[in-house]
């Protein structure tokens, strides 16, 4: 599995549309279940190497459900790979987004 992707329906929906596996979160606990098992920190369900995704991508809601875990994880510097997208309310305002930690990343001011 390359992509995974957690949010809300619609947005899932359409990330199976381009041949995306993904699933529905609606709270905190559906979250927390789902992340630890993509990521192998789960004892209920261990996935084997290749079932776990390489890049997982994360609406910034499930992102903030779970903004502990997200930030312990990026610190590990493991596979897979978290990225944030926004969710159908579009950008969180305050948050940076992607273009901008590359921008950042890479020393481009705009």
């Amino acid at each position: 599995m390359e992509y995974f992707v957690l949010g809300e329906r619609e947005i899932v929906l359409g990330f199976k549309l381009a041949g995306v596996d993904g699933k529905e979160i609606n709270n905190r606990e559906e979250a927390l279940e789902t992340f630890n098992v993509l990521t192998g920190n789960s004892t209920d369900r261990i996935l084997t190497v290749q079932e776990i995704p390489k890049i997982l991508i994360l609406t910034e809601d499930v992102s903030d459900m779970l903004s502990q875990e997200v930030l312990a994880w990026q610190l590990k510097g493991k596979a897979p790979l978290i990225v944030e997208i926004p969710g159908l309310g579009g950008h969180i305002p305050g948050r940076k987004t992607l273009t901008d930690s590359i921008r950042e990343a890479v020393g481009i001011q705009m």
